[in-house]
């Protein structure tokens, strides 16, 4: 039965966040930490700076990374959709700041970190997320133009191309495919039609063609992931230990720290390989369950994007989308180079690996996506609340038409 007085007290709609995704991103924190503990060891002590110490590092990378989270989810939307514009400027500057002499890094012959004295930061971990408020931001302002017209499409075309490019020049061909895959499904769920994204990116083509056989070690790559038996010792290092380590996994691993693979076999363990490392000691279990709670995530994420689009909330809605693919494909590339389905890249399992950078600006993303499902549900909220609105008015004249009869009676 319709309680008037309970309506009453409810002065307004309340959001709520999408509580599957926050518990798929907790559980995948949660084995990041027993993960990286595990994974990193050996690599602790074979360098003598103590068993623990990626362990507490990664615990303050977490810390940060779940302060950035909340202050994300108590901040409106509409703030980011202000500054879009401003924000993706700030994204070009510290993609050229790591050029800067003394400002960029040079580490394994590619100039993708800072120098903030008293850490590092890689610079593309931030822009990904800008890149998702400015091209959600577009959507919204440019919806007719993205959904009838060619030219519609070619400032965020552009604006990813500018990015793919300076990634391109540090170099880092991972990010700049993740970008341009991330761009055209956004744009392609904003409405856009598929023969113009066909069009628009026939030009990219040739330049990631160039960019994937310009240099030696990168057509290597590509050779040795489709034979990495071929050469198990030098080019197909990596990945054939990768594969010795999740077939010794069979169903359920060979145990939470019992990996033999890690123990200098396996190159950077707790970062790019941790997938690898899941597979050995938690076996096809593990991979499951991980791919489980990445599918959940995500998956929430589309729905309730959908859902924003639906109800007029675009804004949400796009940056629900954006979220959610720049999550699924980071992970999905991770796990394919794990299992050799990929060539190998430098990308880290978002929310598992080890990593400053990409575990801050992760957090900050699913800060920003959770609420985006925050301000989705209040907005569901408020049309139930309008829909029940004759219903409120009904019962409150029953109430106060009944002590009136009383007194006549």
């Amino acid at each position: 039965m319709f309680d008037a007085s309970q309506a009453k007290r409810r002065t307004g709609p309340r959001g709520s966040y999408d509580l599957p995704l926050l518990l798929a991103l907790i559980g995948l924190a949660s084995i990041g930490v027993v993960m990286v503990t595990s994974s990193s060891i050996s690599v602790a002590d074979s360098e003598h700076l103590g068993a623990f110490f990626f362990l507490k590092r990664h615990l303050v990378f977490l810390g940060l990374g779940l302060i950035a989270a909340g202050m994300a989810m108590r901040t409106e939307l509409k703030l980011l959709e202000k500054y879009a514009f401003q924000l993706m400027l700030l994204a070009f500057a510290i993609l050229l700041a790591v050029f800067v002499p003394h400002l960029g890094m040079r580490i394994n012959g590619a100039r993708r970190w800072l120098n903030l004295l008293v850490t590092t930061f890689q610079p593309v971990e931030a822009v990904k997320l800008i890149l998702v408020v400015y091209i959600a931001s577009y959507l919204v302002r440019h919806r007719e133009s993205v959904e009838t017209r060619f030219l519609g499409l070619i400032k965020p075309i552009a604006v990813a191309g500018i990015i793919v490019l300076l990634l391109l020049a540090q170099p880092d061909f991972g990010s700049a495919t993740l970008v341009i895959a991330v761009t055209i499904a956004m744009v392609w769920l904003g409405g856009a039609r598929p023969i113009f994204l066909f069009l628009m990116g026939l030009p990219l083509m040739p330049l990631l063609y160039v960019a994937a056989t310009g240099e030696s070690y990168r057509i290597r790559r590509l050779t040795s992931f489709m034979d990495p038996w071929k050469d198990p010792f030098n080019d197909g290092f990596q990945l054939t230990q990768s594969l010795m380590a999740i077939g010794r996994g069979e169903w359920t691993g060979v145990g939470l720290g019992s990996s033999v693979l890690k123990l200098s076999y396996l190159p950077e363990a707790h970062t790019d390989f941790i997938f690898a490392v899941i597979g050995e000691e938690l076996g096809l279990v593990g991979i499951v369950v991980v791919i489980s709670l990445f599918a959940v995530a995500v998956g929430r994420g589309l729905y309730l994007g959908l859902k924003g689009v639906e109800i007029g909330q675009r804004f949400a809605g796009y940056i629900a989308f954006g979220a959610s693919l720049m999550l699924a494909m980071q992970a999905i590339v991770s796990v394919g180079v794990n299992l050799g389905a990929l060539p190998t890249k430098g990308l880290t399992l978002p929310l598992i690996s080890y990593g400053g950078s990409s575990m801050v600006l992760t957090c900050a993303m699913v800060g920003v996506l959770l609420r985006a499902t925050f301000e989705i549900n209040r907005a569901i909220d408020a049309r139930q609340m309008a829909t029940r609105m004759p219903a409120l008015k009904v019962a409150e004249a029953e109430v106060a038409v009944k002590p009136r009869e009383a007194v006549a009676a």
